[in-house]
């Protein structure tokens, strides 16, 4: 099969395209480096690859070092036929810097070349045009004016494509190799075909003016986090408490219909009290993803990183480490991933190290059962915030503080003066944007789906063995079962903490994932007789007596200790070296009984 290859600059819609294209639904987002790895789809007859975004193809920074050695790799292997590179219509000068490299390294390879002028509904949008024909002559190749977003030219794209294809290749051009060279002619070339980039961005320097001001930046960065939170839990409260509704509802009438028996109390106490207490609080993920994706989409991320960069930069950190730590929110896997966007080996490691920290969506169910048990439902923050979604913000707040102080310790130990220079933050700001709403809907859906399909098999096991334990010997109890015998046995080690037993095997268990701790306690108490729902669940936590510093202490250690194996799998393959991965593991774990044990402590 013939391969069409997909290059350009970061944020310049390739992805987009590759999605109108192949017809998959790859991530996009207004950010540069979303793309951290090959994607693969089929257009046509054609094998087409996305490459993940490079400025040059001189690059300093790791992952865009490891996509230029496998574009090497592409170009010269026999199945490649073309190299499509899109340019960014409104930042034409930047894009045309690697255009004009890939089109050398195509050329001198014998493949054919083909233009993609993207987003040329934003320059038209602001009066001007471009003089395609002008700039195609001027390549010396095919230049398709297009908006993968609004579908503008796209089937004329589509329709031309396998015949260039089959076409083969186009002659060669005499291109500088020089870098200093190819931007002197990607400046003469914009200049004379394009329209300057300072056209386009006076609205947005308008907003920025506000968004990047050394105080008022800050503050609305801290004002936009806090809503963010307050979001998570408001806005999926009417979702988590119809979905919730539909499970109790079901429960009962599947329950009835089979009558009492071993049977019944099964799909009580481990179906739906264990996977069914967990699959209420799917609404808070996808209601995150949702409001990091606006985020994205819309373009202030990136400003967001460039207002952190300075106190980032305190705890040997940059810039470049707050969308992996962003992207840590909803899973520590693509952000830690991410962090190859980092230069630095030392900031890279550091990032890497200190992601798991930031409270991924997997803590959300923990966090939204024990907060609703030691906050009342009416309470507010100056008789206007929810307080529970205040204690939302505080949560992930001590996760950052966390992550900060171990950076600072990590970045003091491992320093040393033959340690690279520090790399200058640049960043470049991409247009502010209405978000692309059908691929972030999407995106939102498939948090649910990927959420429920991570977890809910292992929630189940878990939940059929502890039933299993805890119903047998029949007749002896909970407290005389095989589950309490063995709880009995491991509680000295929690008792610091203020926890019994039956807490006690739910922590254990959460460390294969940590949203098992909910299914676990579902099970638990609903073998106790609790509820089969989670207000249930959680009314009958606050009746069994957990206090506000044993429970304090119980969201703090969830929001430090690293419960996730496929987190140690990433980190291990990304830093190369398991004894990091699991001696992280272990770190965080005793870090986090330790802030357990104290706060316990302190507060009782």
């Amino acid at each position: 099969m013939q391969r069409i290859i997909l290059v350009g600059k970061p944020n310049s819609g390739k992805s987009l395209l590759f999605n109108q294209l192949t017809g998959l639904r790859q991530k996009v987002a207004n950010f540069p480096g979303v793309t951290v790895e090959l994607k693969s789809g089929q257009f046509d007859e054609f094998e087409l690859i996305d490459f993940p975004g490079t400025y040059s193809l001189n690059s300093l920074s790791r992952d865009e070092q490891i996509a230029i050695e496998k574009l090497n790799i592409a170009v010269h292997d026999e199945h490649t036929s073309m190299v499509v590179c899109v340019l960014d219509a409104t930042r034409l000068e930047r894009s045309l810097v690697f255009g004009l490299q890939a089109q050398r390294l195509a050329e001198e390879n014998g493949k054919s070349v083909v233009f993609v002028l993207n987003m040329i509904d934003e320059v038209q949008k602001h009066g001007f045009e471009i003089d395609v024909d002008g700039l195609q002559q001027a390549l010396g190749a095919p230049v398709f004016a297009l908006s993968a977003k609004k579908l503008i030219g796209v089937a004329e794209f589509k329709k031309a494509l396998p015949a260039l294809v089959k076409q083969g290749k186009t002659s060669h051009h005499d291109i500088p190799e020089a870098r200093e060279k190819v931007i002197e002619r990607a400046r003469n070339i914009s200049k004379q075909y394009g329209i300057q980039a300072d056209v386009v961005l006076k609205s947005q320097n308008r907003i920025d003016r506000f968004l990047l001001h050394n105080v008022l930046g800050g503050v609305a960065f801290l004002a936009v986090m806090f809503l963010l939170f307050q979001s998570i839990f408001t806005w999926a409260t009417p979702l988590m408490d119809g979905v919730e509704w539909c499970i109790t509802e079901f429960a009962h009438w599947l329950t009835a219909l089979i009558g009492p028996g071993m049977i019944s109390d099964f799909l009580n106490d481990a179906v739906f009290g264990g996977v069914g207490a967990f699959l209420v609080f799917v609404p808070q993920i996808m209601v995150l993803t949702f409001i990091i994706g606006l985020l994205e989409d819309s373009g202030y991320l990136a400003r967001a990183a460039l207002i952190c960069h300075k106190p980032l930069s305190y705890f040997g950190l940059s810039g470049r480490s707050f969308i992996p730590y962003l992207s840590g929110f909803a899973c520590a896997i693509p952000g830690i991933m991410a962090a190859r966007t980092i230069e630095s080996p030392r900031k890279r490691l550091i990032t890497m190290m200190t992601i798991p920290l930031m409270s991924c969506s997997a803590r959300l169910p923990v966090y939204a059962l024990l907060v609703a048990v030691l906050i009342p439902e009416d309470a507010t923050l100056f008789g206007i915030f929810d307080f529970r979604g205040a204690a939302f913000f505080g949560l992930y707040l001590f996760g950052i503080i966390v992550a900060l102080i171990v950076s600072l310790l990590l970045n003091r130990f491992t320093r040393n003066q033959s340690d690279e220079m520090d790399m200058p933050f640049i960043l470049e700001l991409p247009s502010y944007r209405v978000p692309h709403w059908k691929p972030l809907f999407h995106r939102v859906l498939n948090s649910g789906k990927y959420f429920i399909r991570r977890a809910a098999p292992v929630i189940f096991i878990i939940s059929l063995c502890l039933w299993v334990l805890g119903y047998f010997p029949q007749g002896a109890g909970l407290q005389g079962s095989f589950l309490g015998q063995i709880g009995h046995i491991i509680e000295p080690i929690f008792e610091p903490m203020g926890l019994d037993w039956r807490y006690g095997v739910a922590i254990i268990m959460s460390f294969l994932a940590r949203e098992v701790f909910v299914g676990a306690l579902g099970t638990l108490f609903g073998m106790a007789g609790a509820d089969d729902n989670i207000a249930g669940l959680a009314a009958n936590i606050q009746a069994d007596g957990l206090t506000l510093g044993a429970g304090l202490g119980l969201l703090l250690f969830y929001v430090v200790a690293l419960q996730c194996v496929a987190t140690v799998a990433t980190l291990r393959a990304e830093t190369g070296k398991g004894s990091i991965a699991w001696g992280l593991m272990a770190a965080y774990g005793v870090l986090a009984y330790i802030i357990a044990v104290v706060t316990f402590q302190l507060v009782s």
